[in-house]
């Protein structure tokens, strides 16, 4: 029996698709794509740097402390980092997901509202969450002295849930719209578990299970934003493909 080889199998022609596709794109997609990519980054990143704190950090019990409590001690600054650096990727995405919608359902207000996201990850990096429950080590257990610039950090976590909690809603809307089933249901999901992982930390008074909700709701805010920038990534660059196909 024979066996037709396809092109992709063929090693000469290994990466000459990407480098056909980036001559297809025109300079604004590309930068569209490259806007879309560090979406792709932000959330991933952020995880990996939060994980080996916690895992390295003397004290710091994932059951007891919320992750922002990082930013304390004298390594805090690498959690600090990880807020502005993922704020500022973030807002990239957000104008990618604006130039890559175009226009329709969602186009105007989820990406304002991710926008809104990753500035209150800025501010989260400027005003720091006060110690507390014991962490960094030496500091009392209980709550702790809630200083300005703690509130401050509320605040900016308050708005910045808010603003992707209500975002993945509104992009459940542009899936149902473009007839996606699967996707809008796990935004709609997503959504709703990120709302109520906030609302928990925020009312639980530090109880275990405020704690545990609120770092699912973390995971999956990185988890949504990275999958809903891959996928327009993958519209976006295999509609740049067809569309110059077509018009050749």
């Amino acid at each position: 029996m024979s066996a037709t080889a396809h092109p992709s199998s063929n090693p000469s022609t290994i990466g000459h698709g990407s480098r056909q596709l980036d001559a297809d794109c025109s300079p604004g997609q590309r930068i569209t794509r490259s806007l879309l990519g560090y979406g792709v980054i932000a959330g991933p990143l952020y995880l990996i740097v939060a994980v080996v704190q916690i895992l390295t950090r003397a004290g710091f019990d994932p059951t007891r402390h919320s992750w922002s409590l990082l930013a304390n001690g004298g390594p805090g600054w690498v959690q600090t980092a990880n807020f502005a650096v993922t704020g500022a990727m973030t807002i990239a995405f957000a104008v990618g997901l604006r130039r890559a919608l175009r226009s329709g359902v969602a186009a105007t207000w989820a990406p304002r509202l991710i926008g809104g996201y990753g500035a209150a990850l800025l501010a989260a990096a400027i005003f720091r969450a006060d110690p507390g429950q014991g962490f960094p080590a030496g500091t009392p257990d209980g709550p702790g002295v809630i200083s300005w610039h703690g509130v401050a950090h509320l605040g900016a976590g308050a708005i910045g849930f808010g603003c992707l909690t209500i975002a993945f809603f509104v992009l459940a809307r542009r899936y149902a719209d473009e007839g996606n089933r699967r996707w809008t249901t796990a935004l709609r999901v997503v959504g709703a578990a990120v709302g109520i992982g906030f609302a928990a930390v925020a009312v639980g008074g530090g109880s275990r299970a405020s704690i545990l909700a609120f770092t699912v709701a973390v995971v999956l805010a990185c988890a949504g934003t990275c999958a809903v920038a891959i996928d327009r990534y993958r519209v976006r660059t295999v509609g740049a493909s067809d569309a110059h196909r077509t018009s050749s």
